[in-house]
Formats: structure tokens, sequence, C-alpha cells
């Protein structure tokens, strides 16, 4: 995949697509580069790699990808500067992402994959202890977020010792509104929510922790590679339920519909192509499985991409023909 980035700042880009209606080279009935979006975030660029080492050598277009916050992204696939979007976490942008469907802007390829979790985990040895590292079983009847109302010093706060902490997400992540309203809903009143300054800042907290082999509970998201490195478990909540979740977010989050969407000139401009997207599905553990490589091997997106299509040559070989195939294997 061609190493050309353009970092797409959201003015910037609200300027240029006020000034012109989609780039020159999307436009009519061909096109030779297909754009993918980069939302800053190593699975979807996985998924760019993996999409676009099939693309690019077993159908011959060219790709390159524009970097951007979400906003930014979603505005140019909307608009035509990008054509594929590889992960649209759909819940995050929901209103967004109906209203571009119902303006004929963008389609929904397929969806990548819909089986993903987010709540508060803690290392599995607070409960279930480790052997190999010597440290003993914490919190053995530890089962649940509720069950935390138990355990305030073993997860101390070392700003306020009389209580305990529960690492919530950075300010701005759609899950913060969720998080904290949790404590309530489960009476964890000797608990304090804490906002890290950001997700590598929350990674680090729960990295040192383990190390150290200590306490730690706080929220995190899969596919990750921390989810993938790091032996940790999400504590449990009621079943999702949607009346008690608009009311006080008391029970689990629901997986969130992560879904391959192209912009709505594809198709005609290259059918192949989305064809092949429409055939494009994974899973929670197939992403993870890729991320733990980047991140064990110090890998780059690309080599992860490549070893991921070796790894699951049975899962992408289905969804192309033999020809492309070939081609593919031969390549990389």
């Amino acid at each position: 995949m061609q190493k050309k980035f353009t970092l797409l700042m959201s003015t910037v880009l609200v300027l240029i697509l006020a000034a012109c209606s989609g780039s020159t080279e999307s436009e009519g009935d061909s096109i030779e580069t297909i754009t993918f979006s980069d939302a800053g975030w190593d699975s979807q660029r996985i998924h760019n790699q993996i999409a676009g080492t099939i693309i690019e050598n077993g159908f011959d277009y060219e790709t390159d990808v524009t970097t951007g916050s979400s906003p930014a992204v979603v505005q140019g696939l909307r608009q035509g500067d990008i054509q594929v979007m590889m992960e649209f976490w759909v819940d995050n942008m929901q209103e967004e992402y109906d209203e571009a469907i119902e303006k004929g802007e963008i389609k929904e390829a397929s969806v990548n994959f819909d089986d993903n979790k987010q709540g508060y985990w803690v290392p599995t040895y607070v409960i279930e202890g480790d052997e190999e590292r010597g440290i003993e079983p914490m919190a053995p009847d530890l089962k649940t977020v509720a069950d935390l109302k138990k355990y305030p010093e073993l997860f101390q706060d070392p700003e306020d010792p009389d209580k305990g902490r529960v690492y919530g997400s950075p300010s701005g992540f759609a899950a913060d509104k969720m998080l904290e309203p949790k404590l309530d809903a489960y009476n964890l009143d000797n608990f304090n929510y804490f906002r890290p300054g950001s997700s590598a800042g929350l990674a680090t907290s729960l990295a040192d922790a383990y190390e150290a082999g200590d306490a730690w509970v706080g929220y995190y998201w899969s596919p990750t590679w921390v989810t993938s490195v790091f032996d940790i478990t999400l504590l449990e909540e009621p079943e999702y339920n949607e009346e008690q979740f608009k009311e006080n977010y008391g029970t689990e989050i629901p997986p969130t519909r992560v879904t391959v969407a192209v912009h709505s000139d594809l198709p005609d401009q290259a059918p192949e192509v989305y064809d092949f997207l429409q055939n494009y599905e994974t899973s929670n553990k197939l992403t993870q499985s890729a991320l733990g490589y980047m991140k064990k091997n110090e890998a780059t997106a690309e080599e992860a991409a490549h070893w991921w299509l070796k790894e699951h040559e049975d899962l992408w070989t289905e969804w192309v023909s033999e020809d492309v195939v070939k081609k593919v294997k031969d390549a990389i």
C-alpha cells in the first residue's frame, strides 16, 4: 500500500469541500486510486492494509490513505474525497451515518465485525492469582461491576485513600458519558471516577499496574492490542436492556456495529472492488490477532496485515476469485 499520507485537519477539509464537490479523479465512471480513511487507531490501519494489499495486487488499483479526526474523514467519505472506511463505528456517529445513507452519499458494504466488547476490566490475576508470578488472588469473589463495592481498599485512589479509583475513558470518548453514571447505577459511592488525559495514558496506567502485579480496574474496549496482549477480565453487568440503559446505563454496553462504508460512487467506479468489500467480514478475535502480532513484534500495520493474510488464508480467499487469490499470494 502506498506510503503517501494526507493530514486532513477538520477546518481545512471543510473549506476544501465547500469549494469543490469531490476529487476530480473520482468523477465519472472510473477511478484509478482508492483512498482509505485513517481516523487514528491501529485496527483501522490494519484493515486498511489488508484490504489495500488485496486491492492493489488483486485488482490493480493504486491506494492512498487520508488521515484526520473521525468527523473529518467521515465528511471526506460523504463528499467522495475518501472512497473506503474500513471501520465505521456506527453507534458513535449514528446520526451522521443514517443521514449519509439516507442522502445517498455512502453505502454500507458489509459489517466488518460486531462482537466487540467494552466496559470495566481487571487483570485476571486480581481474581485468580498468577502462580508463575507468585501473585495470590486478591479478590476471588469479584465477578461483577457491582462487586467492586466490597474492594475500595484494593483499588485505592492515591489522591483520596478513603475511596477506590476506577479509571474511566479520556474526555471526548463516546463511552465517557456512560461510564461515570455506572458508578451511581451500581451504588459505588466509595469509588472515584478518574479520567486519564489520553488513550495512551489509560493504556500506560494498566500496563504499569500489570507489570508490577498491582490491582487495577478501569475502562477498556476491544479489539485493541491491550486486550490482546494482557490477560484481563471484563467485569459482568446485567444483560443489555434498552430501557434500563437509557435510564442510568446500568447494564452491559452492547456491542457496536463496525461496518465497511464506501462512498456511493464506488460501486460504479470499481464494481469488482465493491464486490470484494461486500464479502469483507472479520471478528473481534481476528482483528485482535493482528493487533497482538503488531505489538509483540513491534511490526508496522503493513507487516501485521501481511502476517494476517498468511495466517488466515482460509478466510480471505473466500472473499475473492481464484485469480485474485493467486495475484495476492504471489505478492506477499
